[in-house]
């Protein structure tokens, strides 16, 4: 029996997609760069702020670390025009806590700009741990803030499920001795999910509650 569910943010619980588009675009067009469609960031994101404006920035790779302080400062303060949860995360979350499943959150994005939109967004949910990326601490698909999830709730890691929507979430899953889920409705493709890890495949969230008594 599962005790917890630890959960990826972006693409996951929340639409993050135009919020984070529309940020790194400006910041692409205040450098002189190319934008890209909103559409293709559901690829470039999910490694964190640095790797997205390396990719972003293509060969134009000494303007990343600047395009990424223009991003994140105005991400800082637009990360919830746009951004909704997705259909049925609230329900899920809620049935969750009913049942006294311990749950986290833990993201490759900034670690204020994650504590933002969970606080924003689910300020009822009793959430042990919202976990983002922080200077020091090495980002997912490495499993050391995924584990140190675990242990702010207090459970072995072998007893919770990751819900997540991408590679790098299954991969941080597995290193940690995590359950994968991937999550179907998120930004990647159950190919890429299955490929990677996955245990589980959730079609919509209400389907992760049939896999906690697996």
């Amino acid at each position: 029996m599962y005790q917890a569910v630890l959960f990826d943010l972006d693409g996951t619980l929340t639409d993050t997609l135009a919020d984070i588009a529309a940020a790194m675009n400006r910041a692409l067009r205040l450098h002189g760069l190319p934008e890209w469609p909103v559409d293709a960031y559901r690829t470039l994101v999910g490694d964190g702020a640095k790797t997205l404006s390396e990719r972003c920035v293509r060969d134009r790779q000494e303007l990343a670390p600047a395009v990424r302080q223009t991003y994140q400062a105005y991400y800082e303060t637009h990360n919830l025009v746009q951004t909704r949860p997705y259909e049925g995360v609230r329900e899920l979350l809620a049935a969750l806590t009913e049942r006294g499943m311990k749950l986290a959150v833990f993201s490759n994005k900034p670690d204020a700009d994650t504590k933002t939109v969970v606080r924003h967004f689910f300020p009822d949910v009793p959430f042990c741990v919202v976990r983002g990326q922080v200077e020091g601490v090495p980002v997912k698909p490495d499993p050391t803030g995924a584990l140190a999830a675990a242990a702010a709730m207090g459970v072995d890691p072998a007893e919770v499920l990751y819900l997540g929507d991408t590679s790098v979430d299954m991969r941080c899953a597995l290193a940690a001795g995590m359950h994968p889920v991937g999550a179907l409705w998120g930004f990647r493709t159950e190919e890429e999910l299955r490929q990677t890890g996955a245990e589980f495949i959730a079609e919509n969230p209400m389907d992760v509650l049939k896999f906690t008594h697996m």
